[in-house]
């Protein structure tokens, strides 16, 4: 899925409310400021429409922004924001399309988060070795004649993406994670704002229009669109601007989906539900949390039942130990042993103790690495084993048939240097 093939549905949820609301702008700034207006000054009541708004973070933690701003607003010193697309999860490409279809709208939020906590210093991060993202920042802040924002280029890992990691980077470091927090010393040692790209977007466009709008659409609790990437199988994958609250089941078949058998929600630091449970779920905190699921970064994947999904297990578990920073026990051999166990769970005559090996092991990874990353290859392979329970088992009676289609991507991370 690459961010010029994608093109995102029109999706009306309320009437009168008109989608999508980020993937309207185009890349050209003559028709940004059309279609919006110029950047507005950035007043003293906008880190309260903020508030009011509603507006949470869209990398997957989602923090309320308006905390996020006020602790770096507050930390006293010069200050720092980056906008960080970097985007590491493989599944995902909604930042990739968003920089692509709409740079302004990030490059605007990015200008207003900066206004807000007097930061003399704006970066915006994305991956290397995408020309097409890469193109059209670079032709936006040409357009826009920025030089106040620097363009910074991150390495093809996953890690990149992780704030701290990312401020390392930015320090000239190789990328890895530590235990500063970016607020209090970050960039350069001074208090720094890391925001999504597309968390920047929405906060330029409440900027524009208010809290009220803002709220026009979405949840009580959630308010607002966001972009999700609809990935798997399915006969129209792409990014998807969605109210909250949207139903699941929807979603899926206007992306083309038949009869899922499995979604894993979040991506690969998320979980996988069941078919039984997809008709219950909305697009919200509420309804996921419920069944102890999260949108995280906004990817949804969909299984079928001709795919095998131990073969996937596989695969990712072996990614997972491929991106480790190799700075804790938990990730250079916890991810290793769990890679290891559940490639030869697919393999020939696997060992029937394998399943229970591999929770166990969970149970001792979870929560003990020096960043998150052992966490999430726990939350994918705990639920993906729940979920598979089934295909599990005619794996250790040597009865697995389904095809083995390497549907989710794990590609190879740059090296550490």
């Amino acid at each position: 899925m690459t961010a010029t093939a994608t093109r995102a549905p029109v999706i009306t949820t309320t009437p009168g409310a008109t989608l999508p609301r980020l993937l309207a702008d185009g890349p050209d700034l003559r028709a940004h400021v059309a279609r919006h207006g110029p950047l507005p000054p950035t007043s003293s009541g906008l880190l309260m429409s903020l508030e009011q708004a509603g507006l949470k973070g869209r990398g997957g933690a989602a923090f309320c922004t308006a905390r996020k701003v006020t602790s770096v607003a507050t930390a006293g010193g010069e200050t720092v924001v980056v906008a960080n697309g970097s985007e590491g999860e493989p599944l995902s490409a909604k930042d990739k399309v968003l920089l692509t279809k709409a740079p302004h709208l990030v490059l605007d939020g990015l200008a207003l988060a900066a206004d807000l906590v007097g930061a003399d210093r704006r970066i915006l991060c994305i991956e290397r070795g995408n020309p097409v993202v890469e193109g059209a920042v670079r032709r936006a802040l040409s357009e826009r004649g920025e030089s106040g924002a620097e363009l910074f280029t991150t390495p093809r890992r996953y890690l990149s993406g992780q704030e701290n990691a990312l401020v390392d980077l930015i320090n000239g470091g190789r990328g890895k994670p530590a235990l500063d927090r970016p607020f209090v010393r970050g960039v350069d040692g001074r208090p720094t704002l890391v925001d999504n790209v597309e968390t920047l977007a929405h906060l330029a466009l409440i900027a524009r229009y208010g809290p009220r709008w803002y709220r026009e659409v979405g949840t009580a609790e959630d308010p607002g669109t966001t972009l999700v990437t609809v990935a798997g199988s399915v006969s129209r994958p792409g990014v998807f601007e969605v109210a909250h609250g949207w139903h699941l089941e929807e979603l899926l078949a206007h992306a083309g989906s038949c009869k899922p058998r499995a979604v894993l929600l979040g991506g690969y630091y998320g979980r996988w539900a069941g078919a039984g449970k997809l008709s219950e779920l909305r697009l919200d905190s509420a309804s996921l949390r419920r069944e102890g699921l999260s949108l995280g970064c906004g990817v949804i994947a969909v299984l079928d039942d001709a795919t095998c999904a131990v073969a996937e297990m596989a695969r990712v578990a072996t990614w997972f130990a491929a991106n480790s920073a190799g700075q804790c026990g938990a990730c250079t051999w916890g991810l290793r042993d769990l890679a290891h166990t559940t490639s030869a769970l697919g393999a020939d005559g696997p060992d029937s103790q394998s399943p229970g090996r591999l929770m166990r092991w969970a149970n001792m990874i979870d929560g003990r690495g020096a960043c998150r990353l052992p966490d999430g290859a726990v939350a994918f392979l705990r639920t993906a084993l729940e979920v598979f329970a089934d295909e599990v088992q005619e794996h250790l009676e040597g009865g697995c048939s389904r095809a083995r289609r390497h549907l989710l991507p794990t590609p190879a991370p740059e090296p550490w240097v």
